[in-house]
């Protein structure tokens, strides 16, 4: 018997994932492991060592020595240089499907990411959880929505961090990223056989959360605290 429960939820970028697995994570006091962050933290550290992201055999030079912390409050160290907002730059955001698709770069991470869902009650998001970070998880979620939805709340998001972009160009880098991550030859972004399917195209954050609870109860058997 498994001691401590694992929730994964996969989809394509800007779908939520993180903003509702941080929010389902703080009701059922499980850890929230932000495994974007963490490829953003390598592709912020390939752009600073003036290395080509899109060049595996330059971006590996960044990982011997590095050290990827993620705090309780959302804050993100890379080589202990607080990186939470420059991450979530364009610069980053645009690069970042390149890095994620390298093999030697994800099994690194991985190996980070299945050691701390062993040892807690966790709950990861991000595009092959399910289907190859952990396979065996107890929950699958696989949480999307449509294109224009997704780029509207990027920019909305990066309004409120000050971020200036405009809605056009997170379209097209939504849509970008989309094919990158879906063709990409290491554990591509699918959805995997037993995960749940999730639409939040017409739901509100509240409303989404809801449903990823109703969802986690009905696998686990487990009570949500009031909330």
């Amino acid at each position: 018997m498994k001691d401590f429960i694992t929730v994964a939820i996969d989809g394509p970028a800007a779908a939520g994932k993180s903003t509702i697995a941080k929010k389902v994570a703080k009701i059922l006091n499980f850890t929230y492991l932000d495994t974007g962050a963490m490829y953003r933290a390598v592709t912020y550290a390939v752009e600073k060592a003036g290395l080509n992201p899109e060049i595996e055999e330059e971006s590996v030079k960044v990982l011997p020595g590095m050290t990827i912390d993620l705090k309780e409050d959302g804050t993100v160290l890379c080589n202990g240089e607080d990186v939470t907002k420059v991450i979530r730059e364009p610069v980053v955001s645009s690069k970042v499907s390149y890095i994620a698709a390298m093999k030697p770069i994800r099994l690194a991470l991985v190996d980070m990411q299945r050691a701390l869902a062993a040892a807690k009650n966790v709950i990861l998001d991000g595009r092959d959880i399910g289907t190859y970070v952990l396979p065996n998880a107890d929950v699958k979620i696989f949480q999307t929505a449509s294109v224009e939805t997704r780029a509207k709340r990027r920019y909305d998001e990066n309004l409120e961090k000050g971020i200036a972009t405009t809605l056009e160009e997170i379209e097209e880098s939504v849509r970008k990223r989309d094919y990158i991550d879906s063709h990409r030859d290491f554990a591509p972004l699918r959805e995997a056989e037993d995960a749940v399917h999730l639409d939040t195209s017409n739901l509100n954050i509240d409303e989404s959360v809801e449903a990823v609870l109703k969802i986690i109860v009905e696998k686990t058997g487990i009570e949500v605290p009031c909330h």
